[in-house]
């Protein structure tokens, strides 16, 4: 490894801590429909000047006690647990993009190795800050992904990857465990080619997606179908139809033990039209462990194996022959 793993593996534990420290607040109503109020920062600012007898000053009366402003931030969080209360109380995947509405900051790493023996490391895979704007709506800013490439007999290539910048959820109906017990969400995702040479589409792309799961118990699953449909350079790259159900079991409160299939079929292109990419994966994931206030941590890893046979002609595919992947997390 080089050592520009160090430095982006701190970043990541950087923007954890960070997020933590910006997000404070009450513990989270994640398993309950209790919501707790407490004053936002501005409603203290101005109790602390009707302590010392004077008026809050207030220069912009869009931002004062009472302005919608000022009441948008002073119930965040309530909002957030309101949302999260109406839905079922499921993990997120591994992989899998749950339809949920989730609040949290988080990291993933894959070690990807194909069948000749060259390796690939992708540092946080695109993943980022998830936040809960309103009841059924979230946004996920991603990081762009950092990816290593290592090939025997060669130089490594590091570099960053095209970016998937955004994704937004707009859930459109659910119930939770004790009136249902499921989900359907309608997901939009946009990606850029910011990518250095050798790890860059050269593609944007716009990604509307499907997404749903049902629970039994402490049985669920969870599943999403999206179209990634390429903008420009698509008689090359193609459209691709990308699959992911994710079967998941719950026990001894901190333990989702799951089994993930994911699924990309290339519809045409010149590099892989026709072409697909199956892998299955069991891993399991523990959390969510209590840190402080609202925040929580959650951890996982798997082991994920392709399931087509593996060509190189005219391009490679699958992309990879197996890959551990760790992901971090902390809701909030």
């Amino acid at each position: 490894m080089t050592n520009h793993a160090v430095p982006l593996a701190s970043a990541g534990a950087a923007l954890l801590v960070a997020a933590a420290t910006l997000f404070a607040a009450p513990a989270r109503a994640d398993e309950s429909n209790a919501e707790v109020n407490l004053p936002g920062p501005t409603q203290m600012l101005a109790d602390a000047g009707g302590a010392n007898g004077n008026a809050a000053s207030v220069s912009n009366p869009d931002e004062g006690p009472g302005s919608p402003i000022h009441q948008y931030f002073a119930n965040f969080f309530n909002v957030v647990d309101k949302s999260q209360a109406e839905q079922p109380h499921w993990m997120t995947p591994i992989v899998t993009v749950t339809p949920r509405m989730e609040e949290e900051l988080r990291w993933d790493q894959y070690w990807q190795t194909n069948a000749k023996g060259a390796g690939i490391v992708n540092y946080d895979a695109g993943k980022g800050l998830e936040l809960i704007p309103f009841e059924t709506v979230e946004f996920i800013l991603q990081y762009p992904p950092y990816v290593q490439s290592t090939i025997p007999g060669h130089k490594t290539v590091e570099g960053f990857a095209d970016w998937p910048f955004f994704l937004y959820k707009q859930r459109l109906l659910t119930a939770n465990e004790q009136n249902g017990n499921y989900i359907l969400t309608f997901f939009l995702s946009g990606q850029a080619p910011a990518g250095i040479k050798a790890f860059s589409s050269n593609a944007y792309f716009i990604t509307p997606t499907i997404a749903g799961g049902m629970g039994w118990g402490d049985f669920d699953f969870q599943a999403t179908m999206g179209l990634a449909y390429p903008i420009n350079n698509a008689a090359v790259v193609g459209k691709q139809l990308i699959t992911n159900v994710t079967l998941q079991y719950h026990f001894l409160q901190y333990i989702w033990p799951e089994f993930e299939f994911n699924d990309t079929l290339w519809m045409d292109g010149m590099q892989r039209g026709g072409r697909n990419q199956l892998f299955a994966m069991p891993g399991v994931i523990l959390g969510r462990f209590p840190l402080f206030w609202r925040f929580r941590f959650n951890i996982g890893i798997g082991y994920q194996t392709a399931l087509t046979k593996q060509t190189y002609e005219p391009t490679l595919t699958p992309l990879y022959n197996h890959a551990w992947i760790m992901t971090a997390r902390i809701p909030f």
